[in-house]
């Protein structure tokens, strides 16, 4: 299985607090990888290094063999990386269509200079996208109409019409309906096995990374002490000791964001 994201040693402190220390890991083709820990963890700046938010202290990554280290979220964008974000960032008072549209208008440098009004170019590209997430047919409906769980269908619509090889996703199913965060990770991951797209994401619902992601990392106090198949996480004792004990455990108060 061929790396389409390689880290290997990422380290991180803000003044005396080793946020990430010596965190490795790869991400295949395909493949959905989750990042989870308690509150504190280090897997929010972790995934923000690899986003572009953040530049690490020292370690290396790579998509499919190129650094990424000190590019810019716009720059890891048009490589090839798409993202959604833990709070929906669509356009309310456009159209389901337009934002969809706006996002490749800006891959495609049409943002300025325009001859043709924008709502007439690439509406076949977006109603694509809006198709693969199962909103095609609420492409003339305003965003601020639609119920949260549509939303993020859009939002992911959204980080997919560019063709991206990655995909991070930031809590994706966070705010939603226990049903709603199955629909939506079983949809994602379909489109991943069609697609062939790799997916790292976060997330604090534990039903949902242990139903839907291929492999897990669990990093503790920015250090990576699991990693493997969900069974293989599941029956880790250190995980069970820090994370994914009972109500009242050490891990249910800390399990979050």
């Amino acid at each position: 299985m061929s790396a389409v994201l390689d880290v290997k040693g990422l380290a991180k402190a803000f003044g005396g607090v080793r946020a990430v220390q010596d965190v490795s890991f790869a991400l295949g083709e395909g493949e959905l990888l989750a990042i989870i820990g308690p509150n504190g963890a280090g897997k929010s700046t972790c995934f923000n290094m690899v986003g572009g938010q953040l530049r690490p202290d020292s370690g290396t990554i790579a998509l499919a063999g190129r650094s990424l280290v000190g590019l810019k979220p716009r720059q890891i964008w048009r490589l090839g990386v798409g993202r959604t974000f833990q709070i929906t960032a669509t356009f309310a008072s456009m159209t389901v269509r337009e934002n969809v549209q706006m996002v490749l208008l800006s891959h495609r440098h049409r943002l300025a200079g325009l001859w043709t009004p924008a709502r007439n170019l690439f509406r076949a590209e977006a109603e694509a996208a809006l198709a693969q997430v199962g909103m095609g047919d609420q492409a003339d409906r305003p965003c601020g109409v639609l119920a949260y769980g549509d939303i993020k269908r859009v939002e992911l619509a959204v980080a997919l019409a560019h063709g991206p090889r990655l995909l991070l996703m930031d809590e994706p199913t966070a705010g939603m309906a226990p049903k709603e965060r199955v629909t939506l990770m079983a949809l994602t991951k379909d489109i991943v096995r069609s697609s062939g797209i790799s997916v790292l994401f976060t997330e604090h619902d534990m039903d949902v990374v242990f139903a839907h992601a291929d492999r897990i990392v669990v990093l503790d106090r920015g250090r990576l002490i699991a990693s493997g198949k969900p069974a293989e996480v599941r029956e880790n004792p250190e995980v069970q000791r820090i994370y994914l004990g009972g109500a009242g455990t050490e891990a249910a108060r800390r399990a979050g964001g």
